[in-house]
């Protein structure tokens, strides 16, 4: 069983901002899904305090999840599903926005710090450690006066031209993250 989680906060105000590329990339992958398996719609689940989708995938359940406690409390929910599910660490894949790539570059690696995103911080801290798998989805433009107020870049919108960019990576992440399954 494999947990894949987007983050990103909750409403409107949010839904194209920077900091909701993982839930864009799960939105994306959600409608992949939901043609090859029959899935309706996102579920909001009280109990995990997150929207989830799940399907089966080579005989082996997936959990699709987007917390619904706003980035800096993510773990909450990540460590209600991962203990109701009993998925261990290794087996939950974190997708989530990083500054410190350029839009357009993504990397998956294990067993990493949380380099000040406090969306990853609150995993780690919820689940107790760094053994999961992340998805670090770049957002970072090349002029870094832009990025020099943290809050304001991440919860600013991509302009016309960046998402065309981000279009295209959505597609590339999607087809890294089926790969991970």
């Amino acid at each position: 069983m494999k947990l894949i989680v987007g983050l990103g906060n909750p409403g409107k105000k949010y839904k194209k901002t920077r900091h909701n590329v993982g839930f864009m990339v799960l939105d994306s992958l959600f409608e992949k899904m939901a043609e090859l398996h029959s899935l309706n719609k996102w579920e909001l689940s009280k109990k995990f305090n997150a929207e989830i989708a799940g399907f089966t995938e080579n005989h082996e359940k997936i959990i699709l999840a987007k917390p619904m406690t706003f980035m800096n409390l993510s773990g909450q929910s990540v460590q209600l599903l991962a203990h109701y599910y009993k998925i261990p660490p290794r087996d939950i894949i974190v997708v989530h926005d990083d500054k410190d790539l350029f839009l357009g570059d993504t990397r998956i690696q294990q067993n990493r710090g949380h380099a000040g995103h406090n969306g990853i911080k609150s995993i780690i801290n919820s689940i107790g450690t760094e053994n999961f798998q992340r998805v670090r989805v770049g957002i970072a433009v090349k002029n870094e006066r832009k990025m020099q107020n943290t809050p304001k870049f991440v919860l600013g919108r991509f302009n016309i031209l960046e998402k065309n960019k981000l279009s295209k990576t959505i597609e590339d992440v999607v087809a890294k993250v089926e790969n991970l399954f």
